[in-house]
């Protein structure tokens, strides 16, 4: 079936983090997607606006806002991040294609959802969230957030005060590199998943985020942790 693009026009645009844009755009009529999936932007080259090409960025909005909601980590001299910093504002249209990707909740799992995240890689997460909050799903969920400094950190309020709400939801934040007034975890997620889940076999996991984490969480998972293949599940990007 072939991808009907959509012209979607840039509502909002924000710094949240160091070198972290968090976007919102209009929600084309009808357009339906399940929580974790991505769109195609096309990207034009500053130099030279003809040049388009396509990147991916996945959904952080659940599928009951109005709006699509992105965060988008920017990388030196990268095509995307350049037309979000030098190109993009209010008002911008673009044109999206979309959804795409299997990145999403496994309906038939009974097992508790651990999410593992580092910097952008939380996008998915927080349509994770929301959308199971909006099903009524009352499994367990448990969050584990990573970035390099408290200054790194975004959303945290959000998902705390959700936290609070739902009993079932808990927020975990360490960091990589953390200051000498940091009092809480403090390591890479590979380090700091052993020490808050006490029974990989009973937990069904996702990982998103930097390749060498998903790649890591991913191999320890399968050879050190017990877990079966069917319960882990990675997406990587930067």
């Amino acid at each position: 079936m072939p991808v009907i693009p959509h012209t979607i026009r840039c509502l909002s645009l924000r710094v949240i983090a160091p070198d972290v844009y968090e976007v919102v755009f209009t929600k084309p009529e009808g357009f339906s997607f399940r929580a974790g999936q991505f769109v195609l932007f096309d990207v034009p080259l500053i130099e030279n606006r003809d040049d388009i090409q396509t990147r991916a960025f996945s959904i952080a909005s659940a599928p009951s806002e109005a709006a699509l909601l992105f965060v988008i980590k920017l990388v030196p001299h990268g095509r995307a991040s350049r037309w979000i910093a030098e190109l993009l504002h209010e008002g911008t249209e673009v044109t999206m294609r979309g959804p795409f990707g299997m990145f999403v909740l496994d309906p038939a799992t009974q097992k508790p959802f651990v999410l593992v995240a580092t910097g952008a890689g939380i996008a998915p997460f927080r349509a994770y969230i929301l959308d199971a909050i909006d099903r009524g799903d009352r499994r367990r969920i448990d969050v584990l957030f990573c970035v390099r400094t408290q200054a790194d950190f975004f959303w945290i309020e959000d998902i705390e005060a959700l936290a609070r709400k739902h009993g079932n939801l808990g927020l975990h934040v360490t960091l990589s590199h953390p200051s000498a007034d940091w009092n809480g975890l403090t390591g890479r997620v590979q380090a700091v998943l052993p020490d808050l889940v006490s029974d990989f076999m009973a937990v069904t996991l996702y990982a998103c985020g930097n390749p060498e984490m998903t790649k890591d969480v991913k191999r320890l998972a399968l050879t050190q942790w017990g877990m079966e293949k069917k319960d882990v599940h990675v997406e990587g990007y930067i």
